[in-house]
């Protein structure tokens, strides 16, 4: 046990890692995936194995050290072997976005070279093949599900079992090759290559080594006090920075075990079933669910409607003070107790969130009502602040500590800065090694001494040293008589409320705000049928009046928020109106992550935002879209353009 224990603090490498797993909790469980309604689980010892044959079998295929290999596909453990089978080899993995179309996925598969990719199955196959001739480098296609494959051209083509396979038989000739390779990696040796999601040009590929990858899993892990027996479901993007930190990174530092669900849409059943002690979703995930839950109790009795309403208020009231561990009255700790019995504990149960020890939220600003909501249930529900170039975490909120308005304390070993502008500065261990074949914008992003710009205006709050983000600080920008102009601030603001899942606000430069807005379909549908309100599509639920005067009742109220603050009052929404089609990533308005590209939406969208400005009342307006399939049509709508209620400013002592 001592060796594995010094074999785990010398460890320099991702596979390093996964060896000294085999030697520590071998017969433990590191994977599991659900497929055709069944768990199937790998031990430490197993998957060592199932990597080990994989990587024989990328020698076998002229794998070479420093080549590029794409991984495109869902979570599953094959795809995360695969990623450390890569590196064994002396290869850099190079996960892309699934649901990528063809085009982003040429981009950044002759951008980065790759001469190998692993497709999950004949969907991101045909995509490859798809854009073949324009991808100069790809030499071997590699998939994992067989289902669909039978007739293609197999003369540059393997299923991935069928490579594992020849790697198991060719063991003798590969072995010491292999061996070599793995004994070559060190700190500095890159770990994984991950690209930025664009908001604003083409994604730049961000090298993070395994210094990034392991000094951060081992600080964040220390932090939060992960363990080997702690479950995770790895259910975010692949090619996301936080997939890889917490489904390879903490994974293999902590030795805990990877869930992979069966698809998206039995995403949250599998949840259920897993029940995972540390979790991750982005606040639209904890939106979504909490929107869920109220429209069930909207439809429930009278009452279980009040024992939910009674005890809620109850656990509003004392819930976060217990989960911090704060002093709370004999009688409050009996009524919340008795709620834990019969709505706090079932509700958590139907959620998936039993088992909960840490979880995390992070991406976007989440709804301070939502935060409190799952904090009073009593789940350790806490904010991060990160990014890809810093192997994601920057800052991160200590047990009791957890507030809804800041991002927390600088994570260990990271010091931050804040320059004159406002912009937040970082570096740490994390601190990404450059952008690939790009040192223009490595130079303007990390100094000499290793500072990283982050991009966002941010300050500390006084006492606490607790970090708060305002806005991108390129796009806090001067309305016309020079007051502050945040965007982000007043968007995060309207999708706090369920009805609302997009916001895009204009004014830099403008004497006044004006908002696009996306209403959540499910939330507003659900609203409608109780409203016995038809309708026949999204456009025509947008457009509905009773819809309009819904959203009017939001803009007013987060006017009257926004009038509060003396720095940002001039935010307020004076017009808006709701789009005719949700912003989508297929037609180039949002990354994958789901950050709008701002610049794509005022080009676009450049008569609808004069509009809001010159005083109409409606415009007609002709917007081509991508549907599922890659065919292109065109939405046709005449949008209504409505007045806000602005609320009275509080200015500035000064002023």
């Amino acid at each position: 046990m001592a060796d594995a224990q010094a074999a785990g603090e010398t460890a320099q490498s991702i596979p390093a890692l996964l060896a000294r797993n085999v030697a520590r909790y071998g017969a433990m469980p590191a994977y599991r995936e659900k497929e055709f309604g069944i768990w199937q689980s790998w031990t430490w010892a197993q998957a060592a194995e199932e990597i080990r044959a994989m990587a024989l079998g990328f020698l076998s295929l002229g794998v070479a050290r420093g080549d590029h290999v794409a991984i495109i596909g869902r979570n599953r453990p094959a795809h995360y072997w695969a990623m450390v089978a890569a590196q064994m080899c002396g290869a850099v993995p190079v996960p892309l976005y699934q649901d990528a179309v063809a085009e982003e996925m040429a981009y950044v598969l002759e951008h980065c070279g790759a001469r190998f990719v692993v497709c999950g199955d004949q969907e991101q196959v045909d995509k490859v093949v798809e854009i073949g001739d324009r991808v100069q480098n790809l030499q071997h296609v590699i998939y994992t599900d067989k289902r669909g494959m039978r007739k293609y051209d197999h003369a540059r083509m393997n299923a991935l079992a069928d490579v594992q396979a020849e790697g198991r038989a060719g063991h003798f000739r590969y072995e010491e090759e292999l061996n070599q390779r793995i004994a070559e990696l060190t700190y500095d040796s890159t770990c994984v290559m991950l690209y930025t999601s664009g908001t604003t040009g083409k994604p730049k590929g961000v090298v993070l080594s395994n210094r990034n990858i392991i000094e951060t899993a081992r600080n964040s892990a220390e932090f939060d006090k992960l363990r080997h027996t702690d479950e995770v479901l790895a259910y975010l993007p692949m090619a996301w920075v936080g997939d890889f930190i917490f489904s390879i990174g903490q994974a293999y530092w902590a030795g805990f075990t990877v869930n992979c669900p069966e698809s998206p849409a039995t995403m949250m059943t599998d949840l259920r079933e897993i029940g995972p002690t540390y979790f991750f979703a982005p606040p639209r995930v904890f939106e979504g669910q909490l929107t869920n839950v109220m429209i069930r109790m909207e439809d429930a009795g009278r009452f279980k409607k009040w024992v939910f309403d009674h005890y809620m208020k109850v656990a509003r009231k004392v819930g976060p003070a217990i989960l911090d561990g704060k002093p709370v009255s004999a009688a409050d700790r009996l009524a919340y107790g008795l709620g834990n019995l019969f709505v706090y504990g079932p509700l958590k149960n139907t959620l998936g969130f039993s088992r909960i020890r840490v979880g995390y939220t992070a991406g976007e600003a989440i709804g301070p009502e939502i935060f409190d909501f799952y904090r009073s249930l009593g789940i350790n529900l806490k904010q991060l602040y990160g990014q890809t170039e810093a192997s994601v975490f920057i800052t991160q909120q200590p047990d009791g500590q957890v507030r809804s308005d800041t991002v927390g304390v600088p994570s260990p070993g990271v010091e931050l800065k804040i320059a004159e502008n406002g912009e937040v500065f970082y570096r740490g261990p994390g601190t990404f090694v450059e952008y690939y074949k790009n040192p223009e914008s490595t130079a303007s992003t990390k100094d000499a001494e290793g500072w990283v710009a982050t991009g966002d205006a941010g300050f500390f709050e006084p006492g606490s040293g607790h970090l708060r983000i305002i806005d991108r600080a390129k796009d806090v920008g001067k309305m016309a008589d020079g007051r502050l102009f945040a965007p982000k601030y007043v968007e995060n603001k309207l999708k706090f409320y369920p009805n609302i899942l997009e916001a895009v606000v204009f004014g830099n430069g403008r004497d006044r705000c004006t908002a696009f807005i996306n209403i959540d379909l499910n939330a507003v549908g659900n609203w409608a049928e109780r409203n016995n309100i038809a309708y026949a599509s999204y456009q025509e639920l947008a457009g509905h009046p009773k819809v309009y005067d819904m959203i009017a009742a939001h803009v007013a109220e987060v006017n009257a928020s926004v009038a509060q603050d003396p720095m940002l009052s001039g935010c307020q929404i004076h017009r808006f109106l709701i789009l005719h089609k949700e912003l989508d990533a297929d037609d180039g308005e949002m990354t994958r992550t789901r950050k709008v590209r701002r610049n794509v939406v005022e080009s676009k969208y450049a008569d609808l935002i004069e509009a809001l400005y010159d005083g109409r009342d409606s415009i007609y307006t002709e917007t081509e879209v991508t549907y599922e399939d890659g065919r292109k049509g065109v939405i046709r709508a005449t949008l209504r353009i409505a007045d806000a209620i602005v609320a009275p400013e509080h200015r500035m002592a000064a002023e």
